[in-house]
């Protein structure tokens, strides 16, 4: 949302909308970002885990499609500023030189800072939905928000495993 633009909510299925329209956007441009981010990784467990998760947002896009044809509205993208600029910060790492233990580490953090905010745009949005009557979306939403908390979790264990371990002796 710029300076000069201004949105306005009159409803919460308007503010539902306006959310999906910005995770839509999100998970599109994290279909873009994740295989660089497996590609970088040299931890074997990494390298899997964007994979996977990969393979996760394409069903995360899927199902955001399928809330907003529950909604009677065409999947739409709307700018995800937060996204976009978690992404840039993520590009820095790609670019970075080093140990590649540390740039492993640092992939890691990259990842939860990205998860985190998927975690906390869901957690909204199916609270959106479920106040407004809307419990089939507030279901999809709920099954992408309990995939993106495993996310989460799994970078955790890698992290804690080794990696970090590995990253503090370098």
């Amino acid at each position: 949302m710029g300076l000069f633009t201004s949105k306005e909510f009159n409803n919460l299925d308007e503010l539902l909308i306006d959310q999906l329209r910005d995770l839509y956007d999100a998970e599109n441009r994290l279909l873009d970002a994740l295989p660089k981010m497996s590609d970088a990784a040299t931890a074997p467990d990494l390298k899997h885990a964007f994979q996977s998760h990969l393979a996760e947002t394409k069903g995360h896009v899927n199902r955001l499609e399928s809330a907003f044809q529950a909604l009677g509205e065409k999947p739409k993208r709307e700018s995800c500023e937060a996204m976009k600029g978690l992404i840039s910060e993520g590009d820095e790492i790609l670019q970075a030189q080093g140990n590649s233990d540390v740039i492993d580490a640092a992939l890691i953090a990259a990842g939860q800072r990205v998860e985190h905010y998927e975690i906390a745009g869901y957690g909204a949005a199916r609270n959106f939905a479920q106040r407004s009557g809307h419990q089939d979306v507030a279901d999809l939403l709920q099954e992408t928000l309990n995939e993106e908390g495993e996310a989460d979790k799994t970078l955790t264990r890698i992290a804690e495993a080794y990696v970090n371990q590995s990253a503090a002796s370098a």
